[in-house]
């Protein structure tokens, strides 16, 4: 039986420029990696058959070249490309990036989720139950 949560770490400087999170986490709905590629560094041409990917950046610029047309992205930019649709990853800027590939195929189920007002409350539909009020200041860490 899984796990009910599981953790993982972003690499720094990985040793590798792709670096799994799918298995150390226990995902199995969907692929999620982290690309680490530094200054001149590139991936590999690919494409998907069904898979659909949103990368997201991290840091850097990273450069797309989608169907052979460069696109560049920056920190907190997401791109998503279609499944059949080629693609390769590259750094041409002097600073390293870092991203975040997340892929899955099939139909997503939007409103799986349920929502407690709370600890001890029943579940409810998200959109019944309101969002709580923000901490009081008291509950809030320095650091």
């Amino acid at each position: 039986m899984p796990e009910s949560f599981s953790t993982a770490t972003l690499a720094g400087a990985a040793p590798e420029r792709f670096h799994r999170l799918r298995k150390p986490l226990g995902v199995t709905s969907f692929g999620i990696n982290q690309m680490v590629l530094e200054p001149g560094q590139r991936m590999r041409i690919h494409l998907h058959e069904q898979q659909e990917e949103v990368y997201l950046v991290l840091a850097g610029r990273l450069t797309i070249e989608i169907e052979g047309e460069e696109h560049d992205f920056g920190p907190e930019e997401l791109v998503r490309i279609a499944p059949e649709v080629r693609r390769r990853l590259l750094n041409r800027g002097p600073d390293r990036v870092s991203l975040l590939a997340l892929g899955g195929s099939g139909e997503h189920e939007p409103r799986d989720a349920r929502a407690f007002a709370d600890w001890d409350a029943e579940p409810q539909a998200v959109p019944d139950v309101p969002l709580p009020d923000d901490l009081p200041a008291a509950e809030l860490r320095s650091a």
